[in-house]
């Protein structure tokens, strides 16, 4: 696993029907004492970073995986608000039984121990292959585009390491199409 940011603190989190109703919650956020994270909410003052997003979708990503996709984009800082559907994949070479959940979908293929970072108590896939993953999956995801851009535009040279990245695996399902976007994005990032 790449690098760990520390994580926030989970008593800074409500999570709906935990201490607080969600209309509790709805309430307080009116007052301006709290903020929606995704599906939780955390003091107004506090800072919504890569931990906290993290921290909001905990209940998502079950033991033996790491956050992926659009899911994982979101927790490095890409888009406004979370996904509508998170996306987990498998990152122990076991395999793991994940119940299903409505927002969720399970990838079971397993995460290279480098492709990984814990970010707050979250494992999560590096930018790098996220953005690698968002690319090469858009043709079956059609909002995976708009995550890839969204994600390559927070650091202008991601695009050109995902493609690097993507360029020396072997052979994975959408590499020819996942190439030519991180190509796109890539040129766009040199033209800003």
């Amino acid at each position: 696993m790449c690098g760990t940011l520390t994580h926030m603190h989970p008593a800074l989190f409500y999570f709906p029907g935990e201490r607080l109703s969600l209309s509790e919650l709805c309430a307080a956020r009116l007052d301006g004492h709290l903020v929606e994270v995704g599906d939780a909410y955390m003091p107004a003052d506090t800072v919504e970073g890569p931990s906290a997003r993290a921290t909001a979708v905990v209940g998502f990503i079950p033991e033996g995986t790491a956050a992926m996709g659009p899911t994982a984009a979101w927790i490095h800082g890409a888009g406004d608000g979370p996904p509508t559907t998170h996306h987990v994949q498998r990152a122990v070479p076991r395999r793991v039984r994940v119940p299903h959940l409505p927002r969720r979908r399970f990838h079971d293929i397993p995460l290279a121990a480098d492709d990984g970072q814990l970010i707050g108590p979250v494992l999560v896939t590096t930018p790098v292959r996220t953005l690698c993953d968002l690319a090469r999956l858009s043709p079956t995801h059609p909002s995976f585009t708009r995550w890839a851009r969204a994600l390559a535009a927070l650091d202008p040279s991601l695009a050109t390491a995902a493609r690097v990245s993507l360029s020396d695996r072997g052979r994975v399902p959408g590499k020819r199409h996942g190439l030519a976007l991180l190509s796109e994005l890539g040129a766009a990032a040199t033209t800003r």
